[in-house]
């Protein structure tokens, strides 16, 4: 299972997660920050659990590209 979680109240809206990743990620035209598609919101962590690991690698892209470090991607 895949684990993707994103601070979006650090988000800077830089796109770089929607360019590597956009079958997760998408900007907001309300505020310019990244949503991550289909997640829950607990605290201001935005998560997403998916069953299909082939977006792995385009996710942790999304990951290192963050100037804000605000994304983790991660295998369970």
């Amino acid at each position: 299972m895949l684990i993707i979680s994103l601070q979006r109240g650090k988000c800077i809206g830089c796109n770089f997660c929607q360019e590597v990743a956009p079958e997760q990620f998408r900007m907001s035209k309300k505020d310019g920050k990244a949503v991550l598609l289909n997640a829950r919101d607990r605290k201001g962590f935005h998560t997403v659990k998916l069953h299909d690991e082939s977006f792995f690698e385009a996710n942790q892209k999304a990951q290192e590209s963050c100037p804000s470090k605000i994304i983790q991607v991660k295998i369970i």
